[in-house]
């Protein structure tokens, strides 16, 4: 495409439209099939009349026979752009987040004019109400033990900042793989075939003291030591003068959860809450602050109950999946230093690999325990035209969408509303596209992670014996190019030993060639690097890549995998390890290989008791496509109030309210059509009890996490579970949905309490 016919095209749109309608979900919702056509006219105007009367669908019911994603083209453009060819991959190095460090307690207690504390009004910025049944106040300060240690304070602020995926030059090309021009910020056009570097790209991250960065912050957390993080939103001070693009909430308000902390709703960040409590707004506004406290005690104060890798991201209402992808991502490894089983030293315990430094701020670093961030983006093309339902709401009029941006070449690029979900282009590895990362010869313990909006991975570890290729350059186009590089040749070299699900700690190893990771997803394996899967013995400078084996085209759901139908051609590498050290020497590894881990919790002995009056959810595509394209149990996610289930063998529709203290049986059925939902569910892990009808243990070979604690059921099209899950130590509203986020942003979540 040249230059003029760029321009040409953009008018064209123009022209065409009055210029987007400003309509937040929320009124959206409200709309019945006339609101919704005149919706779609208001929105896209001419374009969008003539199509429904050639399609027979211009009526008040005819809007519902059309197809979501027909109608949702209609209102929007699903149009992405092609990344620009990173050149160099496996150049730049892995980067292994530090653990932050908290506020020292002199001055916090002595410098801050609020203090963190367990008094009305100490919770957040908006202090002692008038409003009784809105204390702003913790729920609980203290957990079962009785420490009299002040919780360790963490002050972590969002910001507008910036952040590069590669130092790599790039190559800028079409869906076709051939070379294009390529823009600046100025709008200067490089000719087809120009090398270029890539602009940071504008992200909201989080900063504890070292400046914002993606993934954000990694606090080293500890069972029986309380945490309270004051999350601070600076979103609207914007220092540097960045342009802030077309995503992101639109009034920069953000609600920060941590990814499945035991929590009371306060310090749950759950929209749930959010809209009836505190801030009573989809998310805290800029310039609020919000104290999370995380008592980092287990559910019920069972020991069997405790977990080991939690993750804080956003979870603003209607917009989580932007800013989670603009940046707000944040790690929480929690170690168990009981009897010394799981805190960080492989000389005792459970013996997992992990060389443990304690820091004089109270804070601790951990060699050998390193975790593993997956994300996919995609980078703008600069002639990809911006169209989007949100197009006239606060920051992103300013945009003046619809139209092309090619002041933006080279940085994120985001879809608010994706038919499909949203893929990226690009897989990066803690924040970096390709990185390389030097590993002894020892056992080392990985936390693994998927941060993506919808993605998912099935994972290997290959050698191979040539560099990766570009994908372009093995005659690949269009959705082929995603993950750019592949290794043609690569072979399975080395094995996972999985040690902890996201419920944590398992009660024995398993054994993987590999393994799927959906979003929202945690798994901890050990890797040794010593020897191969054959037993040979590495050697220094030896490579082995952490390659991406399934093929997901679109977020529906995977094209190919190990499970589905494997694509041999499809390896993607993501990561590569170098072996490294003395090649005369050994390193010291007094870690040992685990034959048993932590047992699960038990279960009430009557359980199949409540079979029959178990409570239903079943998630669903809705028939109007749009801001309402995303269902569970017919309704869309309605935060003022508790969803009833479906009706149940007793013939009975309980509403989603449990007593404190009490254990149920949830249904979660995945309602069809071809698609895949990480279902998650907040407060406590669940156990799965039956999946398609058939009781777990043993867990079907698709879903080897049933047989241990989780907080996300992993819905495969047309299935189902049956999950068993407790409801302690705290009251209040929480919320669940599907953790592909462009299915929580549009209205596939629910409402649910926990009553005294």
């Amino acid at each position: 495409m040249n230059e003029t016919s760029v321009e040409e095209s953009e008018q064209n749109v123009l022209n065409a439209s009055s210029g987007p309608t400003q309509l937040p979900r929320r009124s959206f919702l409200k709309l019945g099939a006339v609101g919704a056509a005149a919706v779609a006219v208001g929105t896209t105007g001419s374009l969008v009349v003539p199509e429904l009367r050639r399609k027979g669908l211009l009526s008040a019911n005819g809007v519902f026979e059309a197809s979501s994603q027909a109608l949702a083209a209609l209102v929007y453009l699903e149009v992405f752009p092609t990344s620009p060819l990173i050149l160099h991959p496996f150049t730049d190095e892995f980067v292994k987040p530090k653990a932050a460090s908290p506020v020292p307690y002199s001055m916090w207690s002595n410098d801050w004019a609020y203090k963190p504390g367990p008094g009305p009004g100490q919770q957040n910025s908006y202090g002692v109400t008038n409003d009784a049944s809105d204390p702003n106040q913790h729920q609980r300060w203290k957990g079962y033990d009785s420490e009299t240690d002040p919780p360790i304070v963490y002050q972590i602020k969002a910001e507008v900042d910036t952040h590069s995926f590669t130092t790599s030059a790039v190559l800028p090309i079409d869906s076709n793989g051939r070379p294009v021009k390529s823009f600046d910020e100025f709008r200067n056009v490089y000719p087809a075939g120009k090398e270029r570097q890539l602009p940071a790209s504008t992200i909201y991250g989080f900063n504890s003291g070292r400046g914002a960065s993606f993934p954000g912050p990694m606090i080293n957390a500890e069972y029986g030591k309380p945490v309270i993080v004051r999350f601070e939103n600076h979103l609207d001070e914007n220092v540097k003068q960045l342009d802030t693009q077309d995503f992101g909430s639109p009034d920069r308000s953000l609600l920060i959860h941590l990814h499945n902390g035991h929590t009371a709703p306060e310090s749950d960040g759950n929209p749930h809450w959010a809209m009836t409590k505190g801030p009573k707004w989809h998310g805290f506004k800029t310039k609020d602050w919000v104290d999370q406290l995380y008592l980092n005690w287990p559910a019920g104060g069972d020991d069997t109950e405790k977990q080991s890798f939690f993750w804080f991201h956003d979870h603003r209402m209607d917009h989580t999946g932007s800013n989670v992808y603009k940046g707000m991502v944040g790690l929480y490894p929690i170690y168990d230093p009981k009897d010394g089983l799981d805190m960080g030293d492989e000389r005792q315990g459970y013996r997992l690999p992990g060389v443990r430094t304690d820091n004089a701020d109270r804070s601790f670093d951990v060699q050998y325990d390193v975790p593993i961030v997956l994300y996919d983006c995609r980078l703008d093309d600069g002639v990809t035209m911006h169209h989007d339902i949100h197009d006239a709401e606060g920051d992103f009029a300013k945009a003046g969408n619809p139209r092309t941006h090619p002041e933006w070449w080279g940085k994120t690029f985001y879809k608010h509303f994706p038919n499909h979900g949203f893929v990226g282009d690009i897989f990066t590895v803690n924040g970096t596209a390709y990185p390389v990362m030097e590993v002894e010869r020892r056992k080392y313990r990985f936390r693994f992670l998927d941060a993506s909006v919808s993605r998912i991975y099935e994972l290997k570890l290959m050698s191979s014996t040539t560099p990766p290729q570009s994908a372009k350059d093995l005659a690949y186009t269009g959705d082929e190019l995603q993950g750019q590089y592949r290794i043609p040749n690569g072979q399975q070299c080395m094995q996972f030993l999985q040690i902890a699900t996201d419920g944590g700690l398992i009660p024995e190893p398993i054994l993987r060639d590999s393994f799927e990771l959906w979003p929202a997803k945690r798994r901890e394996f050990i890797i040794d690097f010593s020897k191969y899967q054959d037993g040979n013995y590495t050697s220094i400078n030896d490579e082995i890549y952490l390659t991406n084996v399934m093929k997901m085209r679109t977020g529906r759901m995977w094209d190919n995998s190990s499970r589905f139908f494997p694509d041999p051609a499809y390896k993607v590498p993501m990561l590569k390890f170098v072996i490294t050290g003395d090649p005369n020497h050994d390193p010291v590894d007094n870690s040992l290989v685990p034959t048993k881990l932590r047992d699960l919790p038990a279960i009430d002995p009557h359980w199949q008791d409540y079979m029959a009056n178990r409570t239903i959810f079943e998630v669903e595509r809705g028939a109007l496509g749009g801001e309402t394209e995303w269902l569970i149990n017919g309704q869309q996610f309605d935060p003022f109030t508790v969803a009833t289930g479906l009706r149940n063998p007793a013939r009975k529709t309980p509403l989603a309210k449990q007593k404190m203290g009490s254990f149920n049986l949830w249904e979660i059925r995945n309602g069809g059509g071809g698609w895949v939902h990480p279902f998650h569910l907040h407060m406590e892990e669940h156990r799965t009890m039956f999946r398609n009808g058939k009781p777990q243990p043993p867990a079907t070979s698709g879903h080897p996490d049933d047989v241990s604690k989780e907080d996300l059921a992993a819905l495969d099209p047309g299935e189902s579970t049956i999950i068993w899950r407790g409801f302690r130590d705290f009251v209040g509203p929480y919320v669940a949905h599907c953790h592909n986020l462009a299915h929580e942003d549009h209205a596939m979540m629910f409402g649910w309490e926990i009553t005294p």
